[in-house]
């Protein structure tokens, strides 16, 4: 395997098809890459990035990006892993959204030579003969051989018609785009497969797909989600984003450096093996991950300080120079299951509850592990877990 092809199918799980990958390559011609995001969150984070960074390869390699925003595919909502049928969102929501990715996929893509693309472009000039052209194109079978609606069929839980659509639109996206390859999580392998299927249909050669790993949380279990509060978001503050990936575990930090780092695979093998001989520190390896993902996100100046801060802070014990401050009014406001989330320490009211209840949270270094207590109006330094920090005012 050469080196181009071995960088691609680097942290690859699957190739749809390898032999029509090698193909395409020998061609010489840059092959159009699309992947695609629809914009139901306003923010993007490291899981997101784990395809982003592969399409960045097929772009350094030569080959033309496309970033596709799935304006029209996101207020129909993505069934892909769902037990239940997913409210869709409104327009307004979905062009907010979009927005916001516009700008943060630039932290990695390199803007030039990205080409931004909407599926609203030509599914808004669809008519209703030609959505039941496009449904005639695949089987209701088909479609009932995906795992969660064959789950939910036989539980007796509803599918909405409306969800069947999705895989096709994103299907034919890939028409539309004349895509060569499409890149996306583990989950969506029966999409892209619709996209290969729709492609000959329509007399195109099919796109070849890549399925990506989804990249595990900062609890190194559950996958890294908003909701869950295992996160590290591409916009959050340098000095965030090197705490958070500090707390990640020394086994799950060799799964990052794979999928997020832009180190070479020979490199990351030699870091390994000196933890592993003993002549480099996890620790000290971790802190350079965290400093890469700081510096790529922001710049060097701002993870230089970020790790700077990270090491007087905690290994010296002192408080952190520019903690958020928050105010929050006397009474039910200034319980810690309310400030803690108002604050945006955590995703959610249960979250702090659950830290709260297991001794995580101090109040001017004391322990307090009653989530309902309302603290008395004055100025407080909350610490939650080792990381996090507030400078609270009760009023």
């Amino acid at each position: 395997m050469d080196a181009e092809l071995k960088q691609l199918l680097r942290g690859c799980v699957d190739c749809i098809d390898i032999e029509e990958l090698k193909k395409k390559l020998a061609r010489g011609k840059p092959l159009r890459v699309k992947i695609g995001f629809d914009p139901t969150a306003p923010d993007l984070h490291l899981g997101h990035t784990v395809c982003l960074q592969k399409l960045k390869h097929f772009q350094d390699a030569g080959h033309q990006a496309i970033f596709l925003i799935g304006d029209f595919t996101g207020m129909i909502g993505d069934p892909s892993g769902k037990s239940e049928t997913r409210p869709p969102l409104t327009r307004e929501q979905v062009l907010a959204n979009a927005e916001t990715y516009k700008q943060q996929i630039y932290k990695l893509l390199d803007k030039d030579k990205t080409e931004i693309a909407f599926n609203s472009t030509w599914m808004d000039q669809f008519s209703a003969s030609d959505f039941i052209r496009l449904c005639s194109r695949h089987t209701v079978a088909r479609m009932m051989e995906r795992d969660d609606f064959s789950k939910r069929f036989a539980d007796g839980r509803p599918i909405a018609i409306h969800e069947f659509l999705y895989p096709l639109v994103q299907g034919y996206d890939s028409v539309a785009l004349k895509a060569d390859i499409e890149l996306g999580g583990t989950d969506q392998t029966f999409n892209l497969l619709v996209g290969r299927h729709l492609q000959s249909h329509y007399g195109q050669e099919p796109q070849c797909i890549m399925t990506m790993p989804l990249l595990e949380g900062l609890d190194g279990v559950q996958k890294m989600s908003k909701s869950l509060g295992n996160y590290v978001g591409i916009d959050e503050p340098a000095k965030d984003i090197f705490g958070k990936l500090m707390s990640v575990s020394d086994v799950m930090m060799w799964r990052y450096y794979e999928l997020l780092s832009d180190k070479g695979l020979e490199e990351i093998a030699d870091l390994k093996a000196q933890v592993e001989g003993g002549a480099l520190h996890p620790m000290e390896c971790k802190k350079r991950l965290a400093w890469e993902m700081a510096a790529k996100y922001h710049d060097a100046p701002a993870a230089d300080h970020a790790r700077q801060e990270f090491e007087t802070v905690f290994s010296k014990g002192a408080l952190p120079e520019d903690m958020p401050e928050f105010t929050a009014a006397a009474g039910d406001a200034s319980r810690p299951v309310q400030f803690l989330a108002d604050a945006e320490l955590v995703a959610s009211r249960s979250e702090a509850r659950r830290q709260v209840k297991a001794g995580a949270l101090s109040v001017n270094g004391e322990k307090l592990d009653d989530p309902e207590t309302a603290l008395a109006p004055g100025e407080y330094v909350i610490k939650l877990g080792k990381k996090r920090f507030l400078k609270l005012t009760v009023v």
